[in-house]
């Protein structure tokens, strides 16, 4: 889909601007692809500053990929979860033959890269974890489910003490921070995992906090397509809508239209019909008070192997951070970003 998209560009100074192609969008929800006609560029400075911490210097406490770690993906029998341990088994981390399911899951066996993992249900979930992290003392949980269980998952993982990566979104947010807070255990939560995508929200965040107030008075459009699995509304719109926020713009997250419908997804939003089943559209268009000035920021992602790559690396952050006896707290991709140990 030709799309205005948002760049960062070096001009032939050595001062970092901020460039946006500007046009007039269709309106969203009517038929006929989002797409610029306009070639207008503007641009003003930004300042982009992610210095590493020290620690990201030494190279001595960086985690060989598969050193020793072993991750259990909670969610196997899920797209997600498939690819993630696609992917960490491509990067030598040891798959645990264990996962969490539904109900209706318990008792079966999910083979992915050929590895066999049985996946129990709710009942006796503390017992089994337990175990596992007897038998696996570098043990990392990677949880895919889904939103219901997101709370529920975490006050089980804060019991046990186990590690974990939370790529769920969904469910209770505040109460999910307070519990694992309160746990005192390593974590990385984020409501999106993809590294370029995490570096573009990271932009965001520096504007709205060097800026606020600077979009004052325009209104905002917000869509996001997502396949029709998706339950909720997507977190990563929602961090973006945020800044806007901070940068003066009045919104409801209620406003948000999702796009589930596999043929409008096609015929509007232009998503691939091989990608239907798994993608990640979004599109965000503010427009001046008086209808002179519009902006659109545009992020499209097709399949899934961007979020499993970026699960992976956050794993392995992780697990630097538990052998260098770093602070047992919640971290988030920024903090994996930092790190600067992307593979």
């Amino acid at each position: 889909m030709t799309a205005s998209n948002v760049f960062l560009h070096r001009p032939l100074h050595p001062q970092l601007s901020f460039s946006s192609r500007t046009s007039q969008m269709a309106p969203l929800g009517v038929k006929g692809r989002v797409s610029f006609i306009g070639n207008v560029k503007r641009s003003f400075p930004v300042v982009l500053s992610m210095a590493k911490s020290e620690t990201s210097m030494q190279a001595g406490n960086s985690v060989a990929p598969g050193n020793g770690i072993s991750i259990m993906v909670n969610g196997c029998s899920g797209k997600m979860g498939k690819a993630v341990i696609k992917a960490a088994d491509s990067a030598g981390v040891n798959i645990v033959p264990t996962s969490f399911g539904s109900v209706e899951e318990a008792g079966q066996t999910v083979e992915v890269c050929g590895k066999e993992i049985l996946v129990h249900g709710p009942t006796e979930r503390e017992k089994v974890l337990s175990s596992v992290f007897d038998k696996y003392p570098e043990l990392i949980v990677v949880d895919y489910t889904i939103p219901s269980a997101v709370n529920d998952n975490a006050e089980l993982y804060g019991k046990v003490g186990v590690p974990f990566v939370m790529g769920t979104t969904g469910g209770d947010r505040t109460r999910l921070y307070k519990t694992v807070e309160e746990s005192k255990i390593y974590a990385v939560i984020s409501p999106q995992m993809g590294k370029q995508v995490v570096a573009f929200l990271a932009a965001m965040e520096i504007m709205s906090e060097q800026f606020p107030g600077a979009f004052a008075g325009y209104s905002l459009e917000v869509m996001e397509s997502h396949q029709a699995s998706k339950l909720d509304a997507s977190g990563t719109a929602k961090a973006v809508i945020s800044c806007f926020q901070k940068l003066g713009v009045s919104y409801d997250m209620d406003q948000i239209q999702l796009i589930r419908d596999p043929k409008q997804q096609i015929e509007v939003v232009g998503v691939p019909e091989e990608h239907v089943s798994g993608h990640a559209f979004h599109l965000y268009h503010l427009t001046s008070p008086d209808k002179t000035v519009s902006f659109e920021f545009q992020h499209n992602v097709c399949g899934r192997s961007i979020y499993a790559e970026g699960t992976v690396d956050a794993v392995l952050f992780l697990a630097k951070k538990i052998r260098s006896k770093a602070e047992k707290r919640i971290y988030n991709m920024i903090d994996v970003l930092r790190e600067g140990n992307m593979r």
